[in-house]
């Protein structure tokens, strides 16, 4: 069954949402805060280290709302489906704890020839109605192209033509989908090998949000891992990353933001990357 093009426009209730102090640790440990040293980002990993208030990574919002109804739009293969781009605003630190509503909706629905290309928008608020992070998301769908639609805007972004200022380097674990997928996403995709090898992937994948959770903390570190700073983080996913593989993100600093790609062996796997930071 093709795409629902009907969807676009789409905006379900909203859904209320709440979030601990261990739900916040856990996904940090899942983008691989300490994996290196015990020793360091204990502000993310820890609620009761002396003298180290707890922090929250900015990244976290997007899995706040895990168990919230999910957009529909038509009959998918989730197998045949993969995370294209994703892109954050960050309107304040986020609270180690609390309560709020998330407001999902299906922005546009774009016509790639060789796929479909969903974007979907989540709206992250507290209980007061503060608007907290706007979260957009893309998803291709393999095969379900062809409709006839707009093909949807292109990027102008493009490397600068300069050395990296820095390359951070992450490496990431052989389990590292089995942590990361306890923070709310349970696709098998990442998990289950049958599943995987259906979809036409030598074995689990890493979740696309996991590769972003950590590239976000290599940018955060460049503004002293002070959350209030990073005021938007977008990308495109380029490639699939595996568990165990070791990230390659090069980083150019310009005035008010951070340009990034990130790579694993040579090969892009992240594109288009920028970070705007606040004074």
């Amino acid at each position: 069954m093709p795409v629902d093009l009907s969807v676009i426009g789409q905006k379900l209730p909203s859904h209320p949402v709440r979030w601990t102090s261990t739900d916040a640790i856990l996904y940090a440990l899942g983008v691989g805060a300490g994996a290196e040293d015990p020793a360091e980002d204990l502000a993310f990993t820890t609620e009761n280290t002396e003298g180290v208030p707890q922090q929250v990574l900015p990244t976290f919002a997007a899995v706040i709302g895990a168990d919230a109804p999910r957009l529909t739009y038509g009959d998918i293969d989730r197998r045949m489906t993969v995370h294209a781009e994703q892109s954050m605003v960050f309107h304040g630190a986020l609270p180690p704890e609390g309560e709020g509503h998330l407001v999902r909706s299906v922005e546009a629905i774009y016509d790639k020839r060789s796929g479909a290309l969903v974007a979907m928008k989540s709206a992250l608020s507290d209980a007061s109605g503060k608007l907290l992070a706007d979260i957009h998301t893309s998803a291709f769908i393999r095969g379900e192209g062809n409709f006839g639609g707009e093909r949807g805007p292109k990027s102008s972004w493009t490397a600068p033509e300069r050395a990296p200022d820095l390359t951070v380097r992450q490496q990431t674990r052989i389990d590292q989908c089995l942590l990361y997928r306890l923070s709310g996403d349970r696709n098998p995709l990442h998990s289950d090998p049958k599943f995987a090898a259906a979809g036409g992937w030598p074995r689990p994948i890493l979740h696309g949000m996991c590769t972003y959770g950590f590239v976000g903390r290599a940018i955060l570190a460049q503004v002293g891992n002070d959350p209030a700073r990073l005021r938007s983080l977008k990308t495109r996913f380029s490639a699939p990353v595996l568990p165990g593989d070791l990230l390659e993100t090069a980083i150019w600093r310009e005035e008010g933001r951070l340009l990034f790609q990130t790579r694993v062996g040579g090969k892009l796997v992240l594109d288009g990357g920028e970070a705007e930071i606040l004074p």
